[in-house]
């Protein structure tokens, strides 16, 4: 896992590097600026991009000048401009400012009064290092006429750490009409940063790539925070075995409550999804309605009939199956919320739920608490409102889906461009993998049959839902990167899942 730490961790994390490993902060600076540069020069060419850098008083602004200097030695034609309006510069800013009044080729304007935008064209890139993780408040007077002005300019900008104006923690209420720089690309140093993984930034944010620069190994074990971010390596990691004497007992017996009329395809999505996890057998309850479309799309499949024709409304013995997930097109019947109600009182092991069986908890909140310890439940943004009531913001909802996993010790996963799965300890950990195409009907249906057919197979809830995600996500990113994003269906997904497995077989 990649720790994730807050804006004053982060300047912890610095003072530690500095204090116990040896190494000074303008040493420091000069990594951003290699590294920087290095990833700057793959996307913009000296030839063809002429630069803009405004830097700031601080140490982002030191990154800035550091930056400066490597890009004219690189042959960048290259404009500087330092904001010193208080005449109030960081140590490690000001010896930087030394290093760039000696630079042969570099144009550069040290700004203490009215500034003067240059003339821009297209071809322009503006580096913004303003601002940093520091920053708590809002941008007034000249920086926030000088951000405006950069968004209106038309042209690529990249941004050091963080854009400017933007706090690296909470953004919460803050004004459409504040000044925060809308960056086209932004390098951030070593992790990134909280606001990242929140929706409503994406707008500022752009494109993100982060720039290792080896701050402290022993600071990040010694610096305790909630927030991580999933890797592959954690994915090997978790994989379970598959015995080569192993037989379908072995893997697990996975109940999938689901369908009713008009919605058999998100019972058949599921279902398949289970099955190409790896578990060994699978038992679908559904009504009537659904018997000959499941069994002509899934032979592998066994069926347990509802008594209703077009939607479940009572369960029999639960004791012959290792997990049961219940949601995908379930309905809503009232029968049906009573059968879950009845599923909630009965179930000795962690659920999966998802789609119509989170609505029905919705609607019947006080049906939270019967929820199993340790199950796993998946809102989208909307149903997730339909339990804890309406949020402002992205940062708002997973303040709510956290608590809500710590209230009833429950593994929430929220789902998004970065899913978020909140744990009954407190942790947040982000998934990586995914993209804009699986926005699409269907997709949470086979996200559900991946984890209940992991839980089937003996997986601990919390790595379940990490492992799914991460996998459900990769078999997007393979069909993005292989066809379009934008083609993309839920039965997509499925067809990937083997490859996306293989990815981590030994």
């Amino acid at each position: 896992m990649i720790k994730l730490f807050t804006s004053d961790k982060i300047r912890a994390l610095d003072r530690y590097t500095t204090e116990h490993d040896g190494v000074s902060s303008i040493e420091l600076i000069n990594r951003v600026a290699e590294q920087f540069v290095q990833s700057f020069s793959r996307l913009y060419r000296p030839q063809v991009n002429p630069v803009v850098i405004l830097a700031g008083p601080g140490n982002n602004g030191a990154d800035a000048l550091a930056i400066a200097v490597e890009l004219v030695r690189m042959r960048y034609e290259t404009e500087l401009f330092l904001f010193n309006i208080k005449n109030n510069l960081s140590h490690e800013c000001s010896e930087k400012r030394a290093v760039v009044c000696n630079e042969p080729g570099l144009r550069f304007h040290e700004v203490t009064g009215s500034f003067t935008m240059p003339k821009l064209n297209e071809r322009h890139v503006i580096i913004d290092g303003l601002f940093g993780v520091g920053l708590n408040r809002p941008l007034e007077k000249g920086f926030a006429v000088l951000v405006k002005r950069v968004n209106e300019s038309g042209c690529q900008i990249v941004s050091i750490d963080i854009p400017s104006g933007l706090y690296a923690d909470s953004n919460r209420g803050r004004a459409e009409e504040e000044a925060i720089i809308h960056a086209t690309h932004t390098f951030t140093v070593e992790t990134p940063k909280l606001c990242f993984f929140l929706p409503e930034n994406d707008i500022y944010v752009g494109n993100v790539e982060t720039l290792p620069i080896n701050l402290s190994r022993e600071g990040k074990e010694e610096l305790s925070t909630p927030y991580y971010l999933v890797t592959d390596h954690d994915i090997s990691a978790a994989l379970l075995p598959r015995e080569r004497f192993a037989h379908k007992g072995t893997f697990g017996h996975l109940l999938l409550i689901s369908g009713s009329r008009g919605k058999s395809g998100a019972a058949i999505l599921a279902a398949k999804a289970a099955l190409r996890s790896g578990v060994g057998k699978l038992t679908v309850h559904l009504p009537v309605c659904c018997e000959t479309a499941m069994q002509c799309a899934l032979p592998e499949a066994m069926l347990n009939l509802d008594q209703h024709n077009d939607y479940s409304t009572r369960l029999l013995s639960l004791e012959p199956y290792n997990t049961i997930a219940v949601g995908p097109g379930l309905g809503q019947a009232e029968l049906t919320g009573s059968m879950l109600e009845d599923l909630l009182l009965r179930a000795t092991t962690p659920l999966v739920v998802d789609a119509d069986a989170l609505n029905i908890l919705g609607e019947r909140r006080d049906l939270l608490a019967r929820i199993p310890e340790c199950s796993v439940l998946t809102p989208h943004p909307k149903e997730l409102e339909r339990m804890v009531g309406y949020c402002t913001s992205g940062e708002q909802r997973l303040e709510e889906a956290s608590f809500l996993a710590q209230q009833y010790s429950v593994y929430v996963i929220l789902k998004g461009h970065y899913s978020a799965i909140c744990s009954p300890g407190g942790n947040v950990y982000f998934n990586p993998t995914g993209n804009s195409g699986m926005a699409t009907a269907g997709s949470g249906d086979v996200l559900t049959g991946i984890i209940g057919g992991l839980l089937a197979q003996g997986y601990r809830p919390l790595a379940a839902a990490i492992v799914a995600t991460y996998i459900h996500g990769l078999a997007g990113d393979y069909y993005a990167a292989r066809f379009s994003d934008r083609a993309l269906i839920a039965s997509d997904l499925i067809s990937l899942l083997p490859e996306a497995f293989k990815a981590f077989s030994a």
